[in-house]
């Protein structure tokens, strides 16, 4: 990675694009989902007129959404919101999303109603839904519309087409709103068109923004300046622009009888019938803001050309566009220049940092840099290190800190003249000097006690209980483990790598084994006395892999046999990892210990627990203890393993309640993984499990690391996010620190900033490499600052927002009930949109909802995010399943988050065999999967392959052998192997996504109608869910009326 990130792309849109096709979806609330779950949110419906011409609203970078009706002036918007929930719901039901530039004369174009009957099938739309309006550049640069959606539609009747508003060309996009149309009266003229256009500056902002659904987080791609002050009104500068085709209002859903029984109607008062009641409505999910959408057009804008970095304050490409590896992901690109535009904004200022990042191959590793005896060249004051943003002054004799402005001499060895410009002459020689990521070799006094560290070791700690050996796991174990050992890490792929192997099993007891290379077969010592942990023997236990291959390769023969009768049922756990430290306590090294567990350690040794269990206390005020550890033995534990650099992985394989928020603390206090299967079964969870283990064993990783981030004056980190100690509040001290794992670091004010310039950061991670050489690596970022609110709304980073929200209330749920947790990010995204509404966007009626462009998928990740498994679980969903799920997304890059949080839907019928492109993704929603079609969903952790029962004979033929939906086996776990075009690539696929995520992806088959396609339908995250979730729709519609409280 270079200095900084990607700049803002000149016109970030294309050409109109044609929005997508679907097919009706039923209502929310009617019978496609069960009913007894009462619903977050009461679905709006209301009546809906047909489409007439409406006065434009909005202004260009705003997406925003139409509440047609009669509208109170300007200033008087606010004064009181809809008396009745029903109000509300017909205000929601005709909301449309739509954008067009105003003409001259006001109104803006509209087509003639539409019944939902009248459109066509099969065919997208091919004509652009409307035309583009030849405007004079401005100073605004202007949002040009999406690019035509290849996304085909499907058997079912179509679901009206969202068409995306078009801009013409021009300078950078301000903020695209979406508006969503609201309360209508159907003998008035709605108000249709959510136009992109620039208006003149904010005047008065008292305005309610109207709920519009976020999509997927848009990345630096999608993101068009928010400043609704940024260009001459386009009102006058042309003729509008057409929609795309009218927003359409849902007719009656069959079967649909209003909100779902025992849903909360939020204190309003019965509704007052209104004035001129017509069929329910209800919002058309395609006029909303599309994750699909936002992804395609960036892609289109930002993939066909490399980010380059190096300009300050660029921001990248969503991470669903490829690129090149981003170390530093960053909330805004444009951070606030004092607290209280922070404070007023509410956008969080926080950095997702993955210090050793996996590579391209194409890019080149960080360069290492060796200064000598002297070390690296450091800042005398705030001892950051030598970087790009160091000054040299006085004909390169000192040089000037970018991030304290003190003034240090340069050491002789290390002076340089100076050009004529100011910089020194060898400035592209250097690495330090020119590029955003590089190392240092570290001198003897960064190390421990002042000597340099030994190659570090991994110990495989085996649990030998009745129920590892009978589940298979024990033999899986040590079958691979012959193999497996010939993959330890190395940075020369050529040269055998220097970690040292240990072998420990352990039930009650532990047995410790000398596989010395001498010994003709190894030795097993048994240490009983589990409350005084000790090593039995010094010579022999950690040894080189080569020298003692005979021996290890005897003794992985011997354990299941050893073991094969067992009728021991018990397990200690604390004793395990204290053996593994003293282990290597007594080496003098760090390492890594893989603990392979199954089962509650109720034996009577330190860290016993007990089941903890209790489903009464999930929703309550006691809940949160659930999270937290049982015992405080285990944090004492971790923190030894910290000072010692003693990482711990852990792989469970529970049939029943383990205590994961206990067993958990020490991996994730040490920088650790935990990897879960439960259920253990050795036909169709071997697979994962060993693929899993192959990639924590040989991926690239640090040992005994201290990570500190630097930044300018005016901002300093106050908190931090992940799988690490801190033992004071600068250091982040991790025993272990992997490719995947990330760090996030949240950041204040302490004085003003300044726009000229901007804002510095520095991260340095001080780690051992697996040779065993200490070694400092340093990545640095720059930022904008800006006074204007304008300014930071657009340049804001959608995922990397919902990543720093999950991180930071799945921490919340340890202090908070999980329902506070949920309304108080509710409020925080009601409050950051209801600033853009009343600081940025231009005039417009209280009826619609204005959102950011960058920002308009906020709230539909948001709403993934908040009917979670651990903010909100359904009744199947286990504490040790919550408590797992809350500490792997702690330390999830922002790419894994996004696809956690919102999967990837697939259609496979519409797979090119001949192309290497994949078919584009469709939303995550029941109604957009038709009978006839075979799906691919993928999250990070799962893939379903979803079947419908009407798949075509060939496509099944082609995939799984059979003509026949019925002769499809659900149990499979891999696709046969055949020789058709079809397969092979299919097969590809789900290899190539596969090798995109840290964890192995267990293939599961769901028929349709069949009993596992109830989990498959959990994924489904823009639907309402059984656990009480809002669907999209609806949950959009509660933050518009969020926003409108707010705002009044």
């Amino acid at each position: 990675m270079n200095v900084n990130q990607q700049p803002h792309m000149a016109s970030p849109y294309g050409q109109p694009q044609p929005g997508y096709q679907g097919y009706p979806q039923p209502g929310y609330g009617g019978g496609h989902v069960p009913s007894g779950y009462p619903a977050q949110y009461a679905p709006y419906n209301g009546p809906g007129s047909a489409y007439q011409q409406g006065p434009p609203q909005g202004k260009r970078g705003e997406s925003a959404v139409n509440l047609p009706g009669p509208q109170p002036p300007y200033g008087q918007q606010f004064g009181a919101p809809p008396v009745s929930m029903q109000q509300m719901t017909n205000q929601m039901a005709s909301m449309q999303v739509g954008s067009t530039a105003p003409s001259p004369a006001g109104p803006s174009y509209a087509p003639p109603p539409v019944s939902p009957q009248s459109f066509p099938q099969a065919p997208p739309v091919s004509q652009p839904p409307f035309s583009t309006a030849q405007v004079p550049p401005g100073p605004t640069q202007l949002y040009r519309g999406p690019l035509p959606s290849t996304q085909p539609s499907f058997p079912r009747p179509p679901l009206p087409t969202s068409q995306p508003s078009a801009f013409p060309a021009g300078p950078p996009p301000t903020s695209t709103p979406s508006q969503l149309p609201g309360v209508m009266q159907p003998q008035l003229p709605v108000s249709q068109p959510s136009p992109y256009h620039s208006g003149p500056p904010p005047t008065s902002t008292g305005f309610p923004p109207q709920v519009g659904p976020p999509p997927r987080p848009p990345l630096a791609g999608m993101q068009g300046p928010p400043m609704a002050s940024q260009g001459p009104s386009m009102a006058s500068q042309g003729p509008p622009m057409t929609s795309q085709g009218p927003p359409m209002v849902r007719g009656p859903q069959p079967g649909y009888t209003g909100p779902y029984p025992g849903q909360p109607n939020y204190g309003a008062p019965p509704a007052a019938p209104a004035l001129a009641p017509a069929a329910p409505k209800r919002l058309d999910p395609d006029s909303i803001p599309s994750p699909i959408q936002v992804i395609e057009d960036d892609k289109a804008n930002k993939g066909s050309e490399p980010f380059t970095t190096g300009v300050r304050g660029q921001a990248p490409p969503l991470v669903t566009t490829k690129f090149q590896c981003m170390l530093f992901f960053i909330l805004s690109y444009n951070i606030p220049c004092n607290s209280d535009m922070a404070k007023q904004s509410q956008v969080p200022l926080a950095a997702v940092i993955n210090p050793l990042a996996p590579l391209p191959l194409v890019e080149t590793p960080p360069y290492l840099l060796d200064h000598g005896e002297s070390g690296p060249i450091r800042c005398n004051r705030c001892k950051a290190y030598m970087c790009p943003y160091m000054q040299f002054i006085e004909g390169g004799r000192r040089f000037q800190c970018g991030f304290c402005s003190c003034v240090t001499e340069v050491p002789p060895h290390y002076f340089q003249h100076l050009d004529h410009t100011g910089k020194r002459v060898d400035c592209y020689d250097r690495p330090e000097l020119s590029m955003g990521s590089y190392e240092f070799t570290a001198t003897v006094d960064y190390c421990k006690n002042n000597k340099f560290p030994q190659p570090p070791a991994f110990i495989f700690l085996i649990d030998v209980s009745y129920n590892a050996v009978k589940n298979g796991m024990v033999g899986i174990v040590c079958q691979e483990l012959k193999t497996l050992l010939d993959y330890l890490p190395r940075e020369n792929p050529d040269v055998e790598s220097n970690i040292r192997v240990g072998f420990v099993t352990y039930n009650k007891v532990l047995h410790f084994y000398n596989v010395k290379a001498s010994l003709a077969q190894p030795q097993m010592m048994v240490v009983s006395d589990v409350a005084d942990m000790f090593v039995p023997l010094l010579d022999g236990f950690l040894v080189s892999v080569s020298e003692s291959r005979v021996v290890i390769e005897s003794l992985l023969d011997q354990i299941p046999e050893m073991f094969a009768d067992t009728r021991e049922t018990e397990t200690v756990f604390g004793p395990v990892i204290q053996a593994g430290l003293e282990a290597l306590k007594a080496a003098d090294c760090a390492g890594k210990l893989f603990v392979f567990h199954s089962s509650l350690p109720i034996a009577e040794a330190p860290g016993k627990l007990k089941n903890r269990e209790d489903k009464k206390l999930v929703g309550s005020d006691k809940e949160k203890s659930l999270f937290q550890p049982q015992v405080s033995f285990y944090n004492t534990l971790a923190k030894e393993c910290v000072a010692q650099g003693c990482c711990v992985d852990l792989f469970l394989f529970p049939n029943q309640y383990v205590d994961v928020a206990t067993l958990g603390v020490v991996p994730i206090s040490t920088g650790g993984s935990i990897y879960k299967y439960t259920y253990f079964q050795a036909p169709s969870d071997q697979e994962r499990f060993l693929n899993d283990l192959r990639r924590d064993v040989q991926k690239q990783m640090g040992f005994d690391a201290v990570m500190r981030v630097r930044t300018s004056t005016g901002i300093r980190a106050t908190d931090f996010f992940g799988s690490f100690y801190m033992s004071n509040t600068t250091d982040v001290e991790l025993a272990g620190l992997d490719c995947d794992k990330t760090v996030t670091v949240e950041f204040r004010h302490d004085d003003k900033l300044s726009e000229e310039t901007g804002a510095l950061m520095q991260c340095a991670v001080l780690y051992t490499s697996c040779s065993g050489q200490r070694r400092l690596r340093i990545h640095n970022m720059a930022v904008n600052c800006c006074s204007q609110l304008a300014d930071l709304y657009r340049n804001c980073e959608t995922d990397t927002i919902i990543n720093f929200f999950a991180k930071y209330a799945y921490r919340s749920v340890l202090s908070s009930p999980t329902k506070n947790v949920r309304d108080s990010l509710m409020n925080q995204c009601a409050q950051i949109l209801a600033c853009y509404r009343k600081n940025c966007a231009s005039p417009s009626s209280a009826g619609q909802l204005i959102l950011p462009e960058c920002m308009k998928l906020l709230p539909v990740y948001l709403n993934c995010m908040l009917k979670s498994d651990v903010l909100q679980p359904g009744a199947d969903v286990s504490l040790d399943d919550r408590a797992y799920l809350r500490q792997l997304v702690s330390t999830m890059d922002v790419a894994e988050s996004h696809v956690f949080f919102y999967p990837r839907l697939l259609p496979l019928q519409k797979l090119d065999v001949e192309s290497m492109t994949l078919p584009v993704s469709v939303r995550d929603s029941e109604e957009r999967l038709s009978r006839g079609g075979v799906y691919l969903l993928e999250n990070g952790l799962n893939i379903f392959l979803w079947v419908g029962v009407n798949a075509q004979q060939e496509l099944l033929q082609n995939i799984f052998g059979t003509p026949a939906f019925s002769q499809i086996d659900p149990s499979m776990t891999s696709l046969p192997a055949l020789d058709n075009p079809f397969s092979k690539r299919l097969r590809e696929i789900i290899e190539s996504v596969r090798a995109q995520r840290s964890r192995y992806m267990k293939l599961m088959v769901v028929k349709q109608e069949d009993k596992l396609e109830l989990i498959f339908k959990h994924f489904l995250v823009e639907d309402k869910s059984n656990n009480g979730g809002a669907s999209y729709v609806d949950f959009l519609c509660h933050m518009h009326k969020e926003i409108r409280q707010l705002l009044s």
